[in-house]
């Protein structure tokens, strides 16, 4: 009998890097990709959460798997209405740990220029969308350009995690 992926996310077991691993073998191991797909899009924030910790685990390991999935998880961004802190966060979280594909560039940068713009915005979803502009940036020397501006002009008074980031992506873009 197959255990439901949902209900491994919600075991009150702490949700460890053992753990973690364990269920990203499983799901590896028995192609169940799209169920966590599927969990990760819906709106119960707890399994997004820890949908959202496999997937990053997934990204960092296989990256490739994601490529099917692109589209449908920076849609999750244009939700109407608009995606809750903890999907956006997530969600560009394990963009930012892929090769996004050129027909995915468009609505990469729109929503994250859209959110490193927004000084409102949560610093991790700022920072996730910064590094996503600046893996990007490569293929596009005005958007270095645009980037590289956006950072300077927040760093002064932004927070140290902004701070921090913008400077590795600084470097980076020069």
């Amino acid at each position: 009998m197959e255990i439901k992926l949902s209900h491994l996310l919600l075991s009150p077991d702490v949700f460890n890097k053992n753990e973690t691993e364990q269920i990203r073998d499983l799901i590896l191991r028995e192609n169940r990709l799209d169920e966590l797909i599927e969990i990760f899009l819906k709106d119960n924030i707890r399994l997004t959460q820890k949908a959202a910790i496999v997937l990053c685990e997934i990204a960092v390991q296989k990256p490739g798997l994601l490529d099917p999935y692109l589209i449908l998880l920076l849609n999750n961004l244009y939700k109407e209405p608009e995606p809750t802190n903890a999907i956006k966060r997530n969600t560009l979280r394990v963009l930012q740990l892929v090769k996004l594909p050129i027909q995915c560039h468009d609505m990469a940068v729109d929503k994250c220029f859209e959110y490193l713009e927004n000084r409102k915005e949560a610093i991790a979803i700022q920072v996730f969308a910064m590094t996503i502009l600046s893996n990007i940036a490569n293929s596009y020397p005005e958007l270095k350009k645009e980037l590289r501006i956006l950072i300077e002009d927040r760093m002064e008074q932004a927070s140290a995690g902004f701070r921090s980031r913008g400077k590795k992506i600084l470097k980076k873009l020069n």
